[in-house]
């Protein structure tokens, strides 16, 4: 348990889709904003550690259509969100903290699409969580959901740390109309760097 847990906040903090789309939208929303995506993204990794445990994940790997059908769904909500933000207008940063236009559950949603639509995830774990179990200790699946519990405390960690941090220092950028307009083209190209990232991606 203490190798897996330091493996899966190693894991957590290494650069990935999902750490940098925390990041951005933290910089960008703000810290709630941030803390919500983070829930949304931890909330997929309970439906990638269920198709482990249940076996759904094996078909992404076995299936290259299920595979492509998910990964370009992902891609094409990567590049909605890149012309979100590169059409986005300014804002002050306590407008932008207290705007009633900014939905929490919009973004919890976003969080939970970014994740479930990349197939790489489930094939991650599929791969990763199985070499922590061991037959003598129990039911496999209970063992892989316990697991996933772990990954998914440490993500939950680590993300929420990321978009604090992430959020004080855009919230410099959205004091500038300026820099607030190049945070959010900066963002809008990531978004559309994941999604290219994303749509070549193989198995």
């Amino acid at each position: 348990l203490v190798l897996f847990g330091t493996a899966s906040i190693l894991l957590a903090l290494a650069p990935g889709p999902d750490n940098i789309f925390v990041l951005t939208q933290s910089a960008v929303k703000g810290r709630r904003v941030g803390i919500v995506v983070t829930l949304g993204l931890c909330t997929g990794l309970i439906v990638h550690t269920s198709a482990v445990a249940f076996g759904v994940a094996a078909i992404f790997q076995a299936s290259a259509l299920a595979f492509n059908l998910l990964k370009f769904a992902g891609a094409a909500y990567l590049l909605y969100l890149a012309y979100g933000a590169f059409r986005a207008g300014t804002s002050t940063t306590l407008a932008t903290e207290a705007s009633h236009e900014i939905r929490l559950s919009q973004f919890y949603l976003r969080g939970i699409i970014m994740n479930v639509t990349n197939p790489k995830v489930s094939i991650f774990f599929l791969a990763f969580l199985p070499q922590f179990t061991n037959p003598a200790h129990g039911a496999l699946p209970l063992q892989l959901i316990a697991l996933g519990g772990i990954f998914i405390i440490a993500t939950l960690v680590v993300f929420g740390t990321i978009s604090l941090l992430a959020a004080i220092i855009g919230q410099w950028f959205r004091r500038s109309e300026r820099a607030q307009k190049i945070l959010n083209k900066t963002a809008a190209a990531i978004f559309a760097g994941l999604a290219l990232k994303l749509a070549t991606a193989g198995r």
